[in-house]
């Protein structure tokens, strides 16, 4: 256990917990920081000024890291006939229909993320208790209900990271690597903030993005000063 505190209070060393930092400061901090044995995760949480018990003020939507998220996404898609064969060359992972609808009420979920041709929905649909707790259940909001099942696949594949504010207000998301150079976090999260200021709902009220932290899978929040991060208005 003293170990472990030790290693906390290490990682909390130069961090002010009440200074805003510009966003390549607080870059820097988090990847000082990020030395477990893997390659962490870093994370933006955005807290907003909405209420999500509000229909009106409901914010989801997703958005296309332009350097990738560096996971390995896994995708599953319900699909027949030309279309399942056009998710295979894709690359999606699982592709099915019936089959994949036992697969999936059986209890065995081995994808990330799921992609579903409009057809396919009212057998999709059966799945929404056991796909909507999940974050899975598709949605033509963020692209995963579409007829371009390529397109879905590859953006899927390629860092396209869906969001979804939480009862809070706040939305988390990973949205690359410790590893990726400072400059190539900085577009992503630049791109991911953008993305959810441009889903902006009708109902929001005030100031709509209100705090923006950075971390690392193992390592301290850093605050973020959101001038240095939004570019969209």
């Amino acid at each position: 256990m003293s170990k472990i505190a030790k290693r906390v209070r290490a990682t909390r060393d130069g961090i002010d917990t009440l200074k805003l930092y510009g966003l390549d400061d607080a870059i820097g901090l988090v990847k000082d920081r990020a030395t477990a044995k893997f390659d962490e995760t870093i994370e933006v949480a955005i807290n907003l000024g909405v209420d999500p018990r509000h229909a009106d003020q409901m914010v989801r939507g997703v958005c296309q890291l332009p350097n990738g998220s560096g996971r390995t996404v896994r995708v599953a898609v319900f699909a027949r006939g030309a279309k399942a064969d056009e998710a295979k060359a894709a690359g999606a992972d699982i592709v099915g229909a019936e089959d994949l609808l036992e697969t999936v009420q059986g209890g065995t979920i081995e994808f990330d993320r799921c992609i579903a041709t409009p057809d396919m929905m009212p057998l999709v649909g059966r799945l929404g208790k056991v796909l909507g707790p999940r974050g899975l259940m598709p949605n033509p909001k963020v692209g995963t209900v579409t007829m371009d099942v390529k397109g879905a696949v590859e953006a899927a594949k390629g860092g396209a990271v869906e969001f979804r504010v939480e009862k809070a207000g706040i939305i988390h998301a990973g949205v690359g690597k410790a590893s990726f150079p400072a400059d190539k976090l900085a577009e992503n999260i630049r791109a991911f903030a953008d993305a959810v200021v441009r889903a902006k709902p009708t109902g929001a009220k005030g100031t709509y993005v209100q705090r923006i932290a950075l971390s690392s899978t193992m390592g301290p929040g850093v605050k973020v000063d959101t001038s240095s991060v939004l570019t969209a208005v």
